[in-house]
């Protein structure tokens, strides 16, 4: 299967549904458990006559859907069709769906040392590392922990989140982190990821697909 773009994903994926860092997502808002596991079963149902299957987190009156091709590490045609499938499900339960709201964080480690403390932190989190120094929970339980190499010169923040979000949650989330008090750092990496900080200086990545492979 060919993996696709950020672009080509969002413009042939349907509605309520955004590409977040390396998954096709949609919460599905059920209001109650049953609803939302009668919904999940028959996510289920289809996902088994496919043989392609998603990733479902079932909450009291949500269900998030997270899609993409495990064997190629990426999103494919094969997510857009299910996609489409799960959304035909959805209206047909009377559940709405969207990407309002949904956030993938990551942390991120920068350090001067870097990569001598990979082995440390791979240890206590008891999480591999990928072929780019990257540690990843199987269970997708632990945020995605990535090393930066960065310089040693003080005051500098050891830790930063990076925060994955919709193309159309940057301006509102920005807009509100300003009025709280906050600062612009760069938009350099604008579409790609902007840097804020708190009025303490604590910096923070709010990242987008845009503008990458």
């Amino acid at each position: 299967m060919t993996k696709l773009t950020g672009r080509q994903i969002t413009e042939r994926a349907p509605q309520g549904w955004v590409y977040l860092r390396d998954a096709l997502r949609t919460r599905l808002r059920t209001g109650d458990f049953a609803t939302g596991l009668a919904l999940v079963n028959a996510i289920g149902a289809a996902a088994e006559a496919v043989d392609h299957h998603p990733d479902l987190d079932l909450r009291y009156t949500w269900v998030d859907v997270r899609l993409s091709s495990h064997d190629v590490g990426a999103v494919t045609g094969r997510d857009l069709r299910l996609a489409a499938t799960i959304t035909e499900l959805a209206a047909e339960a009377g559940v709405g769906l969207g990407a309002d709201g949904l956030t993938i964080l990551e942390l991120a480690l920068d350090s001067p040392g870097f990569p001598e403390q990979l082995g440390f932190w791979e240890a206590v989190l008891g999480c591999p590392g990928d072929a780019d120094g990257d540690l990843l929970d199987p269970y997708g339980k632990v945020p995605l922990i990535w090393f930066q190499r960065s310089g040693d010169e003080e005051p500098r923040q050891r830790w930063h989140p990076d925060l994955w979000v919709a193309p159309t949650e940057v301006g509102p989330r920005i807009e509100a982190a300003l009025a709280a008090g906050g600062t612009l750092v760069s938009d350099a990496g604008a579409p790609s990821f902007w840097v804020l900080a708190d009025p303490e200086g604590n910096r923070v990545c709010l990242c987008t697909w845009q503008g990458r492979t």
